[in-house]
């Protein structure tokens, strides 16, 4: 790309932190990229139902229901460590579509799958689908936003993952009527439906303007900041600081995401790291709390728990499912007017407590031979509890800031990376639960991830700072040798 000075016009403040009202266009945008992670949504609550069935109708063992399960969430790291590499390339729009294709080829091989390993096979690309989607939603929207309401629209991504979760949990329960060797195949095979429609909603969407002036296609993302934008002068505003920064991080040539995994890994500097730390610290305990696996396997508990009956556990799963919704829906309308860092403790100390009711429940149960109804409610209520402290805290936080607090030149890719090992923590929790609690009970294994969102919410005061308000471009900022605490962010050079 070629040197380009422009620049910036004189206001100390930028005309988009002037007017912090929603702007349609960038809205219906935020949405439509968002819709993607609903794929990851759906396969997780549908999944947590029809593993039941498939295990009967294949007749599969405990240790492949795990592998099978988890192999989703491991091959997810495949496609997120792809991702950042793949929409420095070819756009961000186009990977939202890629991302979309290949999850339909994964649910079509699932749906029709003859035997056990053509539905590995089907989880695999499915996978892969999803790992490109978790990272390009939210590196998506978090670019296409105002820095005003950017906490709100990049938590959209989360919001649809929950909606995903629910509309599985419904379609298990409308379903569970069925053949076994039927429902759980229509089950599967039905994501095959929402992903066409994404694949074709996606191609309406403009592509961001940051990856545009990283292509030297200056008109072009004048053209998208003026619709996202409330002003021509905001636009341009917002195009001279994109500019600005871009142009500190790139050569003279035409820039395809060359060199970033060097400045990422092999010569990180100091701001860097700390970025990295922080990234996938986040996403590292947002899998170690062991939510996905709670959702996969809630049937499998409360089974053990003393519900027998498919239908009444599918509607405990509903429940659940609701009160998520509700939860990440309150998280996302908030997030910009309290800030990351009050919901993401309050969520992480919420969770804590949930997760040690929820292990104490087990316990009275895993040693009562008449499974007492109150240690069952009690269970409930855990579960609804621990999944909607979630929903406020780490479940759209997390996607918050892995997509906002890397500088335009390595957002992407280091987005991808810390996505990666989300999906690599997803996969050995997921792969490992239903053996852990064989060892140390479901109780043992709640009271361990209990410890482990300790340490957590310890980590989160500690490096997480505040975000709220700022700019993409001035978020760095944050994390540089002699960033002070502004609005509240701890000081980052105690790392």
């Amino acid at each position: 790309m070629e040197a380009i000075v422009v620049e910036s016009p004189p206001p100390p403040k930028s005309p988009e932190t002037e007017r912090p009202r929603l702007n349609n266009y960038a809205l219906a945008c935020a949405l439509l990229a968002s819709t993607n992670s609903i794929l990851l949504g759906y396969d997780i609550g549908v999944m947590s139902g029809a593993v039941l069935y498939i295990r009967e109708n294949l007749k599969i063992s405990k240790t492949q229901v795990e592998i099978l399960v988890g192999v989703l969430n491991v091959c997810s790291l495949l496609g997120s460590l792809a991702s950042g590499k793949t929409s420095d390339q070819i756009g961000r729009r186009y990977t939202i579509v890629l991302a979309a294709t290949t999850f339909i080829v994964g649910a079509l091989l699932m749906g029709l799958a003859p035997s056990f390993p053509f539905l590995m096979a089907g989880r695999i690309i499915a996978g892969i689908g999803v790992g490109y989607s978790l990272m390009i939603a939210p590196v998506y929207t978090a670019e296409i936003s105002p820095a005003m309401t950017r906490g709100f629209l990049t938590s959209l991504p989360e919001v649809f993952i929950v909606f995903g979760i629910l509309l599985g949990y419904i379609v298990n329960y409308a379903l569970s009527g069925l053949p076994q060797h039927i429902n759980w195949r229509l089950m599967l095979g039905l994501a095959a439906i929402p992903s066409l429609l994404i694949g074709i909603g996606v191609t309406a969407m403009p592509e961001t303007p940051r990856w545009l002036v990283m292509r030297g296609k200056i008109d072009n993302a004048k053209r998208v900041l003026i619709k996202i934008s409330d002003s021509t002068e905001e636009a341009e505003f917002r195009l001279a600081e994109i500019i600005k920064a871009a142009s500190a991080s790139s050569s003279n040539d035409v820039w395809h995401g060359q060199g970033v995994w060097k400045e990422l890994l092999l010569r990180p500097s100091r701001p860097v790291i700390r970025m990295l730390i922080a990234a996938v610290g986040i996403n590292f305990f947002m899998q170690a709390s062991g939510n996905d696996a709670v959702i996969y396997y809630c049937p499998e508990v409360f089974k053990a728990a003393g519900i027998h009956n498919k239908r009444t556990l599918f509607g405990v799963n509903v429940i659940m499912g609701c009160s998520k919704a509700f939860f990440v829906l309150i998280s996302a309308l908030y997030l910009d007017r309290f800030g990351r860092r009050p919901l993401l403790l309050l969520g992480s100390a919420g969770m804590t407590v949930s997760l040690v009711v929820l292990g104490s429940g087990s316990m009275v149960l895993d040693h009562s031979n008449t499974k007492p109804v109150w240690a069952i409610v009690l269970g409930i209520i855990a579960v609804c509890g621990f999944v909607s402290f979630f929903s406020i805290g780490l479940g759209p936080i997390t996607w918050v800031y892995s997509s906002e607090i890397f500088p335009l030149r390595l957002r992407a890719q280091g987005s991808g990376l810390a996505i990666s090992v989300n999906r690599l923590v997803s996969g050995l929790v997921s792969m490992t639960f239903l053996t852990l609690a064989e060892k140390i009970t479901f109780g043992g294994v709640f009271f361990m991830l209990a410890g482990i969102m300790v340490i957590g919410t310890l980590f989160f005061y500690l490096v997480m700072p505040e975000t709220k308000g700022k700019t993409l471009e001035e978020i760095g900022a944050l994390f540089e040798d002699k960033a002070k605490p502004i609005d509240n962010a701890r000081p980052m050079t105690q790392m």
